[in-house]
């Protein structure tokens, strides 16, 4: 028998070669993701086999030495998944984060991913996944501005100019091609150039970037806006007064609203507004994992919705899941001012998805670097 394992090793380098920032590549590897788990072709972590993942949090006043004190965005997280249809592949995103790494010009998180053969656990691939994250969480945005933003949209806002902000816009450039004005709201200016810097270099069909001193002035008349500021979750129900705040009447009608991060909204708001998720059951597993209310300690709007469910505001059938619209089972858009709020998750089958496509992208190319596991196991 032929016991060797070999597998493939990509840096960062090496991904963007083997096309990770392919944005109309990703969106389309995340719309073929998205019907797959609306077939149940797929299996995630937790007893619904839909969990987000595993998380790691630390204390606020360790009792032992060495252990990592909670900071802002300090934690681990192991994030597994099975995907089936043209993937037939298992893996699993892991990633430390902390706030504290921008002072040491590293971002954020940290992550990898390791792709494993389906049926012996075998590893195929193991790789640098910032990129490939970024860009996969810019692609479901991607696909929901694909089906439910007008098509004449020409204004959009970047609320949070950070990575998620960039890939975010990425998408946007790519479903939206009559989009040319940029509206940026962002905490501090070191990030706001940058983001400047990322528009002018990548899109220049923007020829008009604004900088905007508040919400408000970031919302009004933005044809498509997107909430991707960092911000705090926790058991605590006052967290949630921390999101930032959009009031109905700063809303253009028609504008389609993207969340993959969080936004405060008055209830009356939200159940005026066609309310659309990435994956019904991955809001049903948070849920179940963070009871009534979800929302605070997650921060995805889609958790919201389900707390207006719990409280009697909305029906259930109000909230309708992308594929949905996607496979034409149910209406997108049904009329130019209709206001839609997108709620985007994250979930590692969208990893497993982009990072397979690249994996083989690279296979086909000849990128990466062959590592050896053992010629023979020492102990099988």
């Amino acid at each position: 028998m032929d016991t060797a394992i070999d597998f493939l090793y990509l840096s960062e380098p090496d991904m963007i070669k083997a096309g990770v920032k392919d944005m109309d590549a990703c969106i389309s590897a995340m719309e073929d993701m998205l019907i797959l788990v609306k077939k149940g072709d797929y299996m995630m972590g937790g007893e619904n086999h839909n969990s987000h993942g595993c998380m790691v949090s630390f204390p606020d006043d360790p009792q032992f030495p060495g252990m990592p004190k909670n900071t802002q965005e300090r934690r681990f997280m192991a994030m597994p998944a099975y995907l089936g249809g043209k993937y037939q592949v298992a893996g699993v995103k892991w990633y430390g984060s902390n706030m504290e790494n921008k002072e040491k010009g590293l971002p954020r998180s940290i992550l990898m991913l390791t792709l494993t053969d389906k049926d012996t656990g075998a590893p195929l691939a193991f790789m640098s996944a910032n990129l490939l994250s970024a860009y996969r969480t810019g692609g479901i945005p991607g696909v929901g501005a694909k089906y439910l933003a007008r098509k004449d949209s020409e204004t959009a806002a970047i609320i949070g100019p950070g990575v998620m902000g960039k890939t975010s816009l990425a998408a946007f450039a790519a479903t939206c091609p009559k989009l040319h004005r940029i509206k940026i709201k962002g905490r501090g200016q070191r990030s706001i150039d940058a983001f400047i810097r990322f528009v002018k270099e990548e899109y220049p069909q923007f020829d008009e970037i604004l900088v905007c001193e508040s919400v408000e002035e970031a919302v009004r008349d933005s044809d498509v806006i997107s909430f991707t500021s960092t911000v705090k979750s926790g058991d605590d129900e006052k967290i949630e007064l921390s999101f930032p705040y959009v009031k109905a009447e700063w809303v253009k009608p028609g504008a389609f609203i993207s969340l993959p991060s969080a936004a405060r909204f008055d209830d009356d708001f939200l159940t005026k507004c066609k309310l659309v998720v990435d994956n019904q059951k991955l809001y049903e597993a948070w849920a179940a994992e963070y009871p009534y209310p979800t929302y605070p300690k997650m921060g995805i709007i889609g958790c919201k919705f389900k707390d207006l469910v719990y409280e009697g505001k909305l029906k259930e059938d109000r909230i309708t899941d992308i594929t949905d619209i996607v496979e034409g089972e149910k209406p997108g858009r049904t009329r130019d001012d209709e206001i839609i709020v997108y709620s985007v998750g994250g979930m590692p089958v969208e990893d497993i998805a982009w990072g397979c496509s690249v994996y083989r992208k690279a296979k086909e190319l000849g990128i990466g670097a062959s590592l050896n596991l053992w010629e023979k196991p020492e102990m099988a």
